[in-house]
C-alpha cells in the first residue's frame, strides 16, 4: 500500500539529520546541541534495525535504515571526537540523567503497553518508546539555554514535523485498512507532546523573523 505521508515523514526525518551536520560543519561547533540525544537516537536504530541483514524488505528500506544509522554514527563522531567540533559541546548543560529516566522509561512502557514478550517484538517496541523520549535531554539543555540558534531549532522543528506526518500516514493507514498499532500510535502522540512547547516557540520565531528564545 503507498503511503505518501510515511514517505513524507522518512524525507523531513532524513532532513533533521542533513540539518544537524550542517549547523555542526557551518558554525564549526555543536553548542546548544545533546550528546545524550544522539546516543539515544543511535540506539533506537541499531535495536529497530538489529534486522537489517536477516532479510531484505526493499531497497528504499535498507538505504534508508543505513543512512539513518550512518548519519547518527557521523554526528556522534563530530561532536565528541571530531576537533574543533568536539571541544565545544557543553557537558555541563546536557546534563538529563538518560539512563536513570529514558532507557529505564522506555523498557518500562515497552513491557506496559506492549503485550508480544517475543525478543524481536519486545526490542521494537521499546525502540519506539525509546524514540519518544529520546528527545528529552536535547529540549533540557535547549530550556536551560534559552536562546536557541536558527540551524538548531530548524534541527528539532524538523524531528517534530516529520512525527506529526507520521501519526497522519497511521491514520491514513488506518482509513484504508482498519489496522491501528497502539505502541506506534501511542509512542506518536507522546513524542509529540513533548515537542509540542517546542513548536510553538519555532513557529512564533518564524513568524516574526527573529531568533528563537524558550520560555518567554
Amino acid at each position: 500500500m503507498f503511503n505518501p505521508f510515511r514517505y513524507i515523514a522518512d524525507f523531513l526525518h532524513l532532513l533533521s539529520f542533513l540539518v544537524l551536520i550542517l549547523k555542526i560543519r557551518k558554525t564549526r561547533n555543536c553548542l546548544g546541541l545533546s550528546y545524550r540525544t544522539q546516543e539515544i537516537y543511535l540506539a533506537v536504530f541499531c535495536v529497530r534495525y538489529i534486522d537489517l541483514f536477516m532479510y531484505f524488505v526493499s531497497v528504499y528500506n535498507t538505504s534508508m535504515k543505513l543512512l539513518y544509522i550512518s548519519s547518527t554514527v557521523f554526528i556522534i563522531y563530530l561532536m565528541k571526537f571530531k576537533k574543533p567540533y568536539c571541544l565545544s559541546y557543553d557537558s555541563a548543560s546536557d546534563d538529563f540523567p538518560h539512563y536513570k529516566f529514558i532507557y529505564t522509561g522506555a523498557a518500562v512502557l515497552a513491557l506496559l503497553v506492549h503485550t508480544d514478550l517475543a525478543p524481536f517484538e519486545l526490542g521494537w517496541s521499546y525502540s519506539i518508546w525509546l524514540e519518544a523520549l529520546a528527545i528529552i535531554p536535547q529540549l533540557h539543555m535547549l530550556q536551560k539555554i534559552k536562546d536557541v540558534e536558527n540551524i538548531t531549532s530548524n534541527y528539532v522543528g524538523a524531528l517534530g514535523v516529520y512525527r506529526f506526518f507520521y501519526i497522519v500516514s497511521w491514520i491514513y493507514k488506518y482509513s484504508l485498512t482498519g489496522d491501528v498499532c497502539w505502541t506506534s500510535l501511542l509512542g506518536g502522540i507522546v513524542q509529540t507532546i513533548l515537542y509540542a512547547d517546542f513548536l510553538y516557540y519555532y513557529l512564533i520565531s518564524l513568524k516574526s523573523g527573529k531568533g528563537m528564545s524558550l520560555g518567554v
